[in-house]
């Protein structure tokens, strides 16, 4: 009887040990997992913020940061006692579709650079003998 009953705790025990090691590698999973950054070359963060969040995280609403330039937290000018603020990452600075022109040259209208008359001072520098292909 006794062997029984030293069985079943000894299974009971090996059981309980099991769990305990897959709550441990589960739970440091999970906090390698928030502490990996997303990475890549224009990374971004913005930053969110609770209801009770200081003003200063409010007025960065919608603004996002290079993660290599982003603010630390607190913010320098948080006034909570606690701060609850973290970061949203993002693969992009840019928010929503890119709309310059793939064929403008940089201007913030988008030109295209088409000119109304011609700009050049001086005639064709090849001459009127364009046709005379002796000298070859």
């Amino acid at each position: 009887m006794h062997e029984i009953l030293l069985g079943g705790l000894l299974v009971l025990t090996v059981a309980w040990l099991v769990l305990k090691i897959r709550q441990n590698k589960a739970s440091e999973k999970s906090e390698n997992q928030k502490k990996t950054p997303v990475s890549g070359a224009f990374h971004a963060v913005a930053i969110k913020y609770t209801e009770d969040s200081c003003d200063a995280a409010k007025q960065l609403t919608g603004r996002r940061f290079l993660s290599s330039a982003a603010p630390r937290l607190p913010l320098a000018e948080c006034d909570r006692l606690e701060c609850r603020c973290s970061f949203a990452h993002y693969k992009d600075r840019r928010a929503g579709n890119d709309r310059r022109s793939p064929f403008a040259r940089a201007s913030s209208t988008g030109a295209t650079g088409i000119h109304e008359q011609e700009r050049r001072a001086r005639t064709d520098r090849r001459g009127e003998d364009d046709d005379d292909f002796s000298n070859f």
